[in-house]
């Protein structure tokens, strides 16, 4: 006779168990254990099987099976999934949450995938065999379909930076568009035409709305794209370091770079500085970077507010826990721009022969 506690509330499918896994695969449930515990003595037929059996059912060994009898089978438990636990945005989203999950007695597990579209779907999984009772997430696959049978059992999903595509919930995400086109608009006011575009990579939908936001404002002035470089799929502040010590060494060099993320702007300030440029090209950089403040000149931005988003995503998560069933909804977050220096300065031509 099972125990009431391990019930699902009403109106919630009952999660997959072993049992239901060896009865698709038509195996023992001794075989389902050693394939999903890596055991050896196991048929390649029979292991795969029952990994076909595990996907199609959106099974997921429970680890913390011994701790599950209190009612509802909750765990006081929740997951977190970064995009880089090198990017400062990603490091504030996490304790602002940790913040929020700590006020309420709850524990916090998190993950950093380093925007790898193969290591998403693994770090969800680990989170969830732990039985964590929701999870926020910034994801980069081109789907999160993966998370409907999870989703259909009453787990909460929040999205953070990046809205989900597959599944409908909850996202708080930056006004990545319009924050691009404030600091493009910004450049364009103080008379540069030739801006060069510094991207990430064009897989990720926060990086991809920023270009959106960048082109359309250039269009907005009459100018046209061709008057400044667009370089994406730059990822870190190595490349872009190397790219713009590239850009800025050819002939008809632009007058100003918008950076459209924090770790290619630290890329940039560094090729910058090497090249004794820094105060003649313009610079504005999307998200805010440590010291911005302190450098000379200090660093136009437009600052996204990751301790916001993190609190809204947490709340919006407990909230779910809580028994909130309104429609998903994409929380948009404004940008801030705030002029410290390398934005304001004035089109300048190079010396001639450059």
């Amino acid at each position: 006779m099972s125990n009431a506690d391990d019930r699902p509330a009403a109106g919630v499918p009952r999660r997959p168990t072993m049992k239901d896994v060896a009865a698709l695969a038509g195996v023992s449930l001794k075989t389902v254990s050693r394939v999903v515990n890596d055991e050896p003595l196991v048929s390649e037929d029979a292991s795969m099987k029952v990994h076909t059996a595990v996907l199609q059912l959106g099974f997921h060994p429970d680890e913390r099976a011994g701790n599950l009898r209190r009612a509802g089978r909750k765990t006081d438990t929740i997951g977190l999934v970064v995009s880089s636990v090198a990017n400062p945005f990603a490091a504030s989203v996490n304790r602002a949450i940790e913040n929020a999950a700590t006020t309420r007695g709850v524990a916090l597990f998190a993950s950093s995938m380093d925007d790898d579209p193969e290591r998403e779907q693994p770090a969800v999984d680990a989170l969830l065999r732990r039985r964590v009772d929701g999870l926020i997430l910034t994801t980069v696959r081109k789907s999160q379909g993966y998370l409907l049978a999870e989703q259909s059992y009453g787990t909460p999903f929040v999205f953070v930076d990046r809205e989900p595509i597959g599944i409908e919930a909850d996202a708080v995400v930056s006004d990545h568009a319009t924050g691009a086109a404030t600091a493009t608009r910004h450049l364009i006011e103080r008379g540069h035409r030739r801006i060069a575009y510094l991207g990430d990579r064009s897989d990720i939908q926060s990086a991809r709305e920023r270009h959106r936001g960048f082109a359309r404002e250039l269009g907005n002035a009459g100018i046209s794209s061709l008057d400044g470089p667009v370089m994406v799929d730059i990822h870190d502040d190595a490349v872009a370091e190397e790219t713009t010590m590239n850009l800025l060494s050819a002939n008809n060099r632009p007058t100003a770079i918008f950076s459209s993320q924090n770790l290619i702007t630290v890329g940039v300030l560094r090729a910058l500085r090497r090249l004794g440029l820094q105060h003649s090209i313009a610079l504005v950089g999307f998200d805010d970077i440590p010291m911005a403040d302190l450098l000379e000149p200090g660093i136009t931005v437009v600052a996204q507010h990751p301790e916001s988003i993190g609190a809204l995503a947490a709340d919006r998560l407990f909230a779910r826990l809580d028994g909130d069933t309104q429609p998903p909804r994409t929380f948009i977050v404004p940008t801030t721009l705030i002029p410290r220096g390398s934005g304001e300065i004035a089109p300048q031509e190079p010396p001639a022969g450059r």
